[in-house]
């Protein structure tokens, strides 16, 4: 018995995919027999086509916002650790 090879799609096919699908000029299973895949498939990349298509028109202030927010976790990190170094080697010196 073989094992089959899960096929790989690229994010441009699920895309037209989706978008035809969210034309609903052909059914589910029409598109499925087009593009030679599974229904199911169609089914999922459509649903996660139309609860991401918010994401799309998101003001960039918005995108900003949970870049930024990484950022500034990071810069905080950052200086809490030369923080941390400058007390020790100001002991350090201190000492000598």
């Amino acid at each position: 018995m073989s094992k089959m090879k899960r096929t790989r799609y690229s994010a441009e096919f699920k895309a037209k995919v989706a978008l035809e699908a969210l034309r609903g000029e052909q059914t589910v299973h029409e598109l499925a027999a087009r593009f030679e895949i599974h229904p199911n498939m169609v089914s999922q990349w459509k649903r996660q086509a139309a609860e991401r298509m918010a994401e799309l028109f998101a003001t960039k202030s918005g995108r900003d916002t949970v870049a930024s927010e990484a950022e500034i976790k990071d810069l905080h990190a950052k200086i809490g650790q030369l923080t941390v170094e400058r007390d020790f080697l100001a002991k350090a010196f201190g000492k000598i």
